[in-house]
């Protein structure tokens, strides 16, 4: 079995450019004001909701494994 995904969307650093949506489309959307939003809360482990956390521009999406709260991005320093 697979390792699963908490993602959250810091709402207050969102600037809703929408890359998030455009890279995995399957886990976020934008609401009528523009702000990202994890489609459900925790996932399995993707590419694609990595890539869009990676791309980012103001690193609004937080990705952490669920069963430890581990940071998977942005990774810790």
């Amino acid at each position: 079995m697979g390792d699963r995904w908490q993602i959250e969307v810091d709402r207050g650093v969102c600037i809703g450019s929408g890359m998030c949506v455009n890279h995995a489309p399957e886990a976020f959307a934008l609401d009528s004001a523009r702000q990202s939003h994890p489609r459900s809360p925790e996932t399995d482990a993707n590419e694609p909701a990595l890539t869009a956390a990676e791309g980012c521009p103001v690193e609004a999406i937080l990705i952490t494994l669920s069963a430890t709260g581990e940071p998977v991005f942005p990774p810790e320093d």
